[in-house]
Formats: C-alpha cells, structure tokens, sequence
C-alpha cells in the first residue's frame, strides 16, 4: 500500500512508529505492540488524512469493519499530540465502548473528531504548550474485548517513582472502571513478595503482568503505563502501552555501592527549572569547588537537568553522618533535613566501617585551620571584613573582562577553556560563612528566651546585602521616571525591552542600573540563561509593579527602614532579656547577632560575585555560537548552549554539525522546563525520598509549611511560575515554587510570600526578613492547591497559609 495522502484507513498491523503522524500517537504504540508480538485486539485506524479531509470515509471503514467481522468495536481517539513523552493525554479526548453496527460505528468516529477541540483537550495541551494548530485527529477501531477482570499496569511504582516496583490497579468488568475512578479497585504492589490470591486477581495473573511489564519496558526503552484486559478464557489481552509521563529521571550509575542517595541541590540556590547543558558544565565545577573549599567532597550529577549531589557516603560516614542533619539547617531547609533523617534511619544506609584516609584527613585539617583563622577575623573585625570582601570583587569583575585582542572563533575557545570560574578566595568566602554561623547560631542558645519569631525579627532589615540594594536602586529609578509613568505602565515590559535595546525608549535611567546588574536575572547560575542586560524584560515588568505602589508608606525604601529599626530595637530587648535569664548565653548570643547584623546581609555577595566571570564566559560563548551559526553548524548562536565545551570544539576544529545534537536536547530540555514538581532527594531506584515520608496533616483549608519571616497578612493569591511577566498588585500574597535574587524585586510589591521550596537562610526568606513581608517556606504543592486570586492568610510565625 502506497502510504501518505489519500490513505483513510490502515490495518493496525500495517502501523509503524514511523507513521505517527499519519495515525496518531495511540495507534502508533498498538502497532508497536503488535511488531512486538504481544497480544492486542485485530483492528484498523481512521488516519489523519481522513480528519484533514474533513468527511468520514464511510464506505473504506465500513469495509475494514466487515473484515473484522462487525460485531462490537471499541473506537478510541488516537491524536497527533498524544502519548508523548511528557504528555500522555490520559482522558482527555473520547472513547466509545461497544459500538455495533455501520451507523453508530460512523457517530462514534465523528464524536472522536470532535472530542479533539474540546475545552478538557484545548487546556491539557495549553498546559504542556503544545501547537495547537498543526494538530490531526486518527480513530483506532478495535474489535471489542469482554473482560472479567480489566485494568491497569505500571511498570514502575508512578508515585514514589521506584523502578523495581510494578504497580496493578485492577475492577472486574470493563478496564474503564478504572481509569475513570468511578468505582473501588483493587491494589496491587509487585515487589517480588509472594502474595495470596485475594482481590479480583490471581497470583498466576499478577505474574503474567509482571512478566508482560517487563517485556514492554524493554521493548520501549522506558517504564509503561499499560491498559489490559483479561478475558472469561483466561486471555491477557493488552490494549495500550505508553510512557508514564510523570515520573523524574532515573539517577545515572555510579558504579558505586547500591543503594546511593542524592539530595537536589539547585534549589539552595533558589532554581527548579533545568540547566543547560553548558550551564551544567561550569555549576557542577562551581558547586564541586566551593564544597571542596569548605572540606567536604561531593559528587555532582545530572538528573533531569537539575543538580543532585550524591551524599551516600556522608550518610555512611561515622563522622559525617551526625553532623548531616543539622548542617542542611541553614542552606538546604526542612524538607531536606526531613528526607536525610529518613534516609539515616534507614538500615541501608547504615555507617561502615571504613574511615577517611591519611590525605583526606589532611585536606579537612587544612580546611578547618583556614576556616578558623578567616571566621575568626571577620567575626573579630566585620567593617574589615566587609571592605576587604568587596574589594575583592571588584578586583574579580576587573579580572573578569576578556582581552581586547580576541579576534578568531578558536582565540575565544582557547580563552573560555583556559578560564576558571571557580574562584573562592578567602576574603570573600569566610565572612559570608562567619555571617551565616552567626546567624544560625543563636537559636540553640536562646531555646526557651525567644522563639523563632523572634530572632526571624532580629535579622530583618539586615544591610550591606547587594540583592536588596540592587531592589531598591530599581525603586530608585522607578521614583524618578516623572513624565514617563504612563508609557512604562501601559506598554508591554518585552516591547519596552525591544525599544530600549534599540535605543529607542525615553533616558529614565535604565542603562546605568543594567551596567550595574544587568550581569543577573532570574536563574542567573545557569550559564546558558540570558542577562538582564541582553534581555531586560523582567525588569521592565518589576518597574511596572513598583510604579503600582501609590502609598508612600508602603515604599519598599520605608519598609526596609522600618524592618531596620524594628530588627534593632527587638536585638537590645532581646538581649537584654536573654542576659538577666541566662548570662553567659545571653552574652554570646548578643554578641553573635551583632555580628549577624554586620555580617549575614553578605551572603548574596559570593553569587554576586560569581557572576561576572560567568557573564563574560556567556559572551565570548556567544560569539563563538554566532561564528558556527555564520558556518551552517547551528541553527542560532545561543544553540551554543545546548553544546558541552569538547562538542563545541570538535564543531570549530573539525566542522561538526551539531544541530541534530542540539535539537534533541532543546526538546528534552522543554519538556523538563514544565516539569513543576523536582524531587528534593532520590534513590538510586527512582524513589522520591519526600513521597515516603509520613505527611504533617493541616487544619481545614490550612497548608503547612515553615514560617520564615514573622508576620500576619491576609490577601489575595498571585500564583507567578516567570518573574519576566509577573503582574504584581500591592497587597498580593505571591505564591511561587522558589525564588532566587532575580525574583526579588516582586517582593517590594508582594505582601507576603509563599513557597514550596526553601531555607531560613535563602535568598527568598532573607528578602522577605528585610522587607518585613511574612514568609511561609516549604509548602508542599502550594502553586497547585493555591490559585491566583483566592484569599488568603499567611501566618510566618505559625508557618500556616490559610486558604478562606
């Protein structure tokens, strides 16, 4: 049969993965399944030809039904957008069961066509951004199985993500009792446990799908999301295989002892969305180093494009392990120091015996002794400190600027290889450590004096933090636009972009804050995301939001005042407290929250620090991606970050194409940028370590979370997933799944904040401390159970949002 237009009809055994353009993503996995030699229903596919055609193809599906032999037929939506990768479309276009006869068989195709423009469809597919213009409809019709038992089976466990763990839903009668929660069904877990023969089916069966899981997850390269049937001679019938979408990537081997753990490590830094491969490249290199700099090894990997460092062997560790828990307080939060208790107790992660060789015990002497000698200056001397601190930053930016005789593609390679972006210099690194330890400190010393409310009071309003000085210079200018209020509020902030990079748009101010920090952005560590200054699209919108702030008094430059003065006067009665109760703690708590006061707003500054090299790393990247583009080896120049460094060479040294490589993990990189879920830790067998974990059950209507900054505030919901379009009205309570330093200037706007993610001490709750906003960190699945414009009261002391 000649294949390609005109082709309305088409044996599913005639189905190749090749045509699923023709046929649609559910008829394309049956084919599959059929060339695999498994067991599925004899029928044909309506092909989207006939769909593009626009009329039914009566007498040609007539005929297809006939050679079936008529009788009862199932016809099920097969789109063209269907069981992707990321997408599975799991009841979202229709299916009829039972159909019998010419004429009903002919309404059911017609009603699959129209299911595709439904508004369940439309919105799944608006959801996963996928073009809804190049879509076409195919129908498989299938003849009809009569189960006694249906259901459906999961080769690897969908809601921990383990993959030695099948899971079996199965109801007697139709498999669309199932899939549709219409009716209790019976459970099953397959973990190689022998099992009674209880519930709807046999152990015999049960292992006839464990068995068929395992071929279809071989033949497919992937764990299967499988619908089956089984029918009154005992026949195993499969009726779709399709990748379970939902589950996060496996951890890579290691080649290491199993079982191994890996705690995510992106979101210290207050980013879920996945990295650019070149991005990957310089973070895992700057998270190795800064980690080695404090006498601790860890192996950085890839999984999903995020950063997850393998912390198995400082939880075997005797001397580690007792130390893990408490040290994840101040960067990682509460959600990991919940998975690593977990993991601790766990008898597979048990100490062994082994213990640190003579080098490595060395290395951390070494460490320790330098960490003591620089904590010790900065906590003794903090003005000095800080000077010497920025000072060395500006020497890093200075350093940081490429010679101005780079001329050729391979000059700028030479020089981006030859670069070192991990510098972690002691003048920088100790007194944000120093400010870090004095801030965390305090709270065990004060246990039974001040709650956490209290001390979250002492560090608000906390200076010398260039995040909140980058915020306020952007009020600054936001004060002084005058005339051109109007324009900024009322034009679009991408066009304001576009005109203000063509030199088009009015002076207020723009080019002397972009020469300052036009070096950040939202996800600024990635290397392959674009700056502010090539693209000021974020700060257009932060500005816009700003210029809705008409109260004075609600001006984020008072609101930092404010938070000042009440951090200072809550510092002298709280100490002042603290020493008649308790002298010589009281002593050294005061003391360490002067120096918090002096020292922890500089905790920004190592990042912000970091990025100059970065953003002049970027630079040359690009011109090197432009000179490959100009050759007909990329598409575009930044393609160049979707490149490793050594593919980047083999294209200027040897003329490589690379524009296949590149399209391949652009789309695999859109799909993980949806993803709006990453686990916080993994095991070496897919499992979410969080989805084990006993929940904290909240109130009616009361999410739970950990309060970050003290306060009370109730208010309308602005759920924001892109700061670069957040349209922020004061007042709002922004919901968000984290936040790094490019979020920021939202907060000045917000009047409270609400995360999913986060620390006590990351950028995100140490803005909203300064600002005097309330924060609530750690709430599990808050953009999702949070819409935008629902009220709600965010209580940072109690850690509770309460949705009314």
């Amino acid at each position: 049969m000649q294949l390609g237009v005109g082709v309305y009809v088409l044996a599913l055994s005639e189905v190749t993965a090749e045509m699923s353009d023709l046929v649609g993503g559910k008829a394309a996995g049956l084919g599959a399944l059929i060339r695999h030699g498994e067991r599925v229903p004899e029928g044909f596919c309506v092909t989207t030809e006939a769909h593009r055609n626009g009329v039914v193809p009566v007498a040609e599906i007539i005929a297809a039904y006939e050679r079936l032999g008529a009788g009862p037929v199932a016809v099920r939506s097969s789109a063209t957008a269907e069981d992707l990768p990321d997408a599975s479309f799991a009841g979202q276009q229709d299916t009829v069961l039972g159909v019998t006869g010419a004429a009903e068989l002919v309404a059911a195709v017609e009603k699959c066509w129209d299911s595709l423009h439904s508004d369940r469809a439309t919105a799944y597919r608006e959801a996963h951004e996928i073009d809804q213009h190049e879509l076409a409809m195919a129908v498989v019709v299938q003849r009809m199985v009569t189960p006694t038992v249906a259901g459906v089976l999961y080769t690897a466990n969908p809601l921990t993500g383990r993959r030695d763990e099948m899971v079996v839903d199965a109801a007697p009668g139709l498999g669309t009792t199932v899939v549709d929660g219409g009716t209790a069904v019976d459970h099953y877990v397959l973990d190689g446990v022998a099992r009674d023969d209880t519930g709807c089916l046999t152990s015999a069966q049960l292992e006839r799908l464990r068995a068929a899981g395992e071929r279809l997850a071989g033949h497919f390269g992937c764990p299967q999301d499988v619908e089956w049937a089984i029918d009154a001679d005992d026949v195993l019938w499969l009726l779709q295989s399709r990748p379970i979408t939902s589950l996060f990537p496996l951890p890579p081997a290691t080649g290491k002892p199993l079982p191994r753990v890996f705690l995510e490590f992106g979101h210290v830094q207050g980013m879920l969305r996945p990295v650019t491969p070149m991005g990957m490249a310089t973070l895992r290199a700057q998270i190795t180093a800064t980690l080695a700099a404090l006498g601790v090894r860890v192996e950085i990997v890839d999984i999903g494009g995020r950063l997850y460092g393998d912390l198995t062997d400082l939880a075997r560790s005797r001397s580690s392990r007792r130390r893990l828990v408490k040290l994840m307080a101040v960067d990682f939060g509460p959600r990991a120091q919940a998975v690593m208790r977990h993991v601790l107790a766990d008898p597979r992660f048990a100490p062994t015996s082994g213990g640190r060789g003579t080098a490595q015990r060395a290395a951390s002497l070494r460490t320790a002794g330098r960490a003591a000698v620089g904590i010790g200056r900065a906590l003794a001397r903090p003005d000095t400190a800080r000077i010497r601190l920025f000072e060395a930053i500006d020497q890093l930016r200075a350093r940081s600027v490429a010679p101005d005789d780079l001329r050729t593609t391979a000059e700028r390679l030479r020089f981006v290889e030859a670069r070192d972006d991990t510098d972690h210099s002691d003048a920088i690194m100790w007194p944000i450590v120093a400010g870090m330890l004095a801030t965390a400190l305090p709270s065990p010393l004060l246990k039974g004096i001040a709650g956490p409310d209290e001390i979250h009071a002492v560090l608000g309003g906390m200076p010398h933090n260039v995040t909140i000085e980058m915020d306020l210079a952007l009020w600054r200018l936001a004060q002084g636009v005058g005339e051109h209020r109007r324009l900024l509020l009322d034009t679009p902030p991408d066009e304001l972009a576009a005109r203000h990079l063509r030199g088009a748009l009015p002076d207020i101010g723009m080019a002397d804050f972009l020469d300052a920090y036009g070096h950040r952005g939202a996800a600024e560590v990635d290397l392959g995301v674009p700056r502010w200054a090539e693209d000021p699209t974020p700060v257009f919108a932060a500005l816009a939001n700003y210029l809705r702030v008409t109260d004075p008094e609600q001006g984020p430059d008072q609101r930092f005042r404010r938070a000042a003065a009440t951090a200072e006067t809550a510092l002298r009665d709280l100490v002042a407290r603290a020493r008649r109760q308790r002298p010589v703690r009281g002593r050294i708590a005061g003391f360490l929250l002067g120096r918090a006061r002096s020292l922890a707003g500089l905790r920004e500054a190592g990042k912000f620090a970091g990025l100059y090299p970065l953003r002049e790393t970027r630079r040359q990247l690009l011109l090197i991606g432009a000179d490959l583009t100009d050759a007909g080896l990329l598409d575009q120049r930044d393609d160049i970050m979707f490149l490793t460094l050594d593919e980047v060479c083999v294209a200027v040294h040897q003329g490589v194409d690379q524009r296949d490589v590149v399209a391949s993990r652009r789309s695999a990189h859109r799909r993980e940028l949806r993803r709006r879920s990453v686990p916080v830790a993994l095991l070496s067998d897919g499992t979410d370590v969080e989805t084990v974990l006993a929940r904290v059950p909240g109130g009616d209507g009361t999410l739970v979370g950990v309060g970050a900054s003290a306060g009370r505030v109730t208010g309308p919901a602005r759920v924001v997933h892109d700061p670069a379009t957040a349209h922020v009205e004061p007042g709002d309570v922004l919901v968000t799944a984290t936040t790094d330093p490019g979020w920021t200037p939202l907060f000045l706007t917000a009047a409270a904040l609400v995360s999913e993610t986060g620390a006590i001490m990351a950028h995100g709750p140490t803005v909203a401390r300064e600002y005097g906003i309330p924060a609530v960190i750690c709430v599990p699945d808050a953009t999702r159970t949070i819409t935008t414009g629902q009220l709600v009261t965010v209580d940072g002391g109690a850690g509770a949002v309460t949705v009314h």
